[in-house]
Parts: C-alpha cells; structure tokens; sequence
C-alpha cells in the first residue's frame, strides 16, 4: 500500500495544474503527447536490459495505450466542458469499475462482498466531499470522464494480472508501457492538434516536465508496481483517495477554501473503505 500512498500524494497536485494552466492554453493532444513522450525517454536507457518475451511486452504497450493513452486523450478533452470540481466528481465511479473488471475479465462467480462494499463506500465517501453545484451542459463531460475512468480502471487489472515477473524485471520494461501509449497520442496528434497552441512559456514546459517524468513517468510505474502487491478491493478504493488528497493540497499550496466537515466525513468513508478491503485478501475462484 506505500507505494500507492506515495503515488497518490504526487496526482495530487496534477488536476489543478493542468486545469489552471494547461487547459485553455496548450493544445490538449500536443500536451497529452509530449507528457506521454517524456514518460518513454525517462524508461528508455532501461529498455536494452529487457529480457521479456516479446508478448509480454506487447501486452504490456496495448495496456500503456489504453491505461494512459486513451485515457488522457478523454481527460484533457473533458476540461473544456467541466471545473475542476465536477470533473473530480465525476472521476469518483472507477473504485466500481475496477471491481468489475476484475470480476468479469479473471471468470470468478463474484468477488468478496467486502470488496464491492468497499468500492461503494469510496464512490459515496468522495461523493460526500466533492458533490456541490453541477453546471447545466455537462453530459458530454461526463461522458468523456466516465470513458477515461474506463480506460483506466481496465489498465490497472489488466497490468495486475499480466506477469512480469520480478520488480527489477518490470522497471526495465515499463518503457515499453509508454510507447503503447506514444503512439496513440502521437498519431491523434498528427491528425487533429491545433499546432498554433503549442507551449510557449517557461511555465507551461514546467508543468509539463512535472507531469511526463514525476506525475507519469514516475508515478505510473508505483502504482501499476503498488497494484500488484495489493488485493482488487485496496486497488479500487485507492483510486479515490486522490479525492482528499487533492483538496488538501490545494488548501495548503493554493489556500483554497475547504468544506471541512464534509472532507472529514468524506474522508473518513473512504479510510473506512481501504481498512474494509484489507480484511479479505483472497477471493473465491470458479470451480
């Protein structure tokens, strides 16, 4: 679970900084590209040590373009018709979508009840944080979040389940993780990117180095790592743990106002659900 708390302690300054500063600014497909890019040249060097079959490591490209490819094309695409407190909101389904996944893609009859009680409590502990005033014209938002959620939450089960063997083994391929994803975003870049809104400032490449090589580069390897050390149940509550994570960074670095009570209650819901999860490790396998 460490390496998910750590993980989570990073996302949680990328909402604000790419809905501030990038959103609007940056042409969402070229900042989509170039963070994904940067993710790929921190692994690179590490490629040429790689002893994976070569269907591993296909496997492993078709889960980067889906996981993070896709999903940041759909991400970045919704901050043109959602504020960054919708769009939090709207992330907080992927603890269930995790859970079915899982259920659906290994063939067990069901999961551990705890665990889909688990994945509610975190969609209703960050619902109790994050639900507020809901603009008019959101549907094609939502939709664009509920299909990056997706796209996440398949990546994570999917990276959980694929063998790899041992973590040393993994660093040194988690490169080809970010090509699959290089050639999504690059060739919807190619095709559809507005050129004339490229980064410009000091400000802009700064945000973008933080996300390619900290909050990507980085932290997709601790999580998808953190995945695999950790039950279905723990995996699908972490997802929105970002939740209060992310509030609680912006009120201390951007002195955001908090509605403290119900970040406590929220965030109290949400503990409940991860402490929840860790009471069953094992789930039951079809006969």
């Amino acid at each position: 679970m460490t390496l998910l708390w750590l993980v989570t302690l990073g996302w949680a300054f990328s909402f604000s900084l790419i809905g501030v500063y990038l959103s609007g600014q940056v042409d969402d497909y070229v900042s989509v590209f170039v963070r994904v890019a940067l993710g790929l040249l921190l692994f690179l060097p590490l490629l040429f040590r790689t002893r994976l079959p070569l269907e591993r490591l296909l496997a492993l490209m078709a889960i980067g373009a889906v996981q993070i490819g896709l999903m940041y094309l759909l991400l970045f695409h919704a901050y043109a018709w959602l504020s960054v407190p919708e769009l939090l909101l709207f992330t907080i389904f992927t603890p269930l979508y995790v859970t079915l996944i899982d259920e659906v893609l290994i063939g067990r009859r069901h999961l551990p009840w705890m665990w889909w009680l688990a994945a509610f409590l975190a969609v209703i502990g960050a619902a109790v944080i994050r639900y507020g005033g809901i603009g008019n014209e959101v549907l094609a938002g939502f939709l664009l979040i509920q299909g990056a959620n997706l796209c996440f939450a398949a990546g994570q089960v999917a990276y959980k389940r694929l063998e790899l063997g041992r973590a040393v083994d993994q660093v040194q391929a988690f490169g080809f993780f970010f090509a699959g994803a290089v050639i999504v975003s690059g060739l919807a870049m190619v095709l559809f990117a507005d050129f004339s809104n490229m980064p410009r400032t000091s400000l802009h490449w700064g945000i973008l180095l933080w996300l390619g090589l900290g909050a990507s580069g980085l932290g997709y390897l601790g999580w998808n790592l953190g995945a695999k050390q950790v039950n279905t149940g723990q995996l699908a509550v972490m997802n929105n743990m970002l939740i209060p994570a992310g509030i609680l960074v912006n009120f201390i670095f951007w002195n955001r106002d908090v509605d403290w009570p119900r970040l406590l209650v929220g965030g109290v819901i949400i503990f409940l659900a991860v402490w929840l999860a860790g009471r069953t490790t094992k789930a039951p396998v079809s006969p």
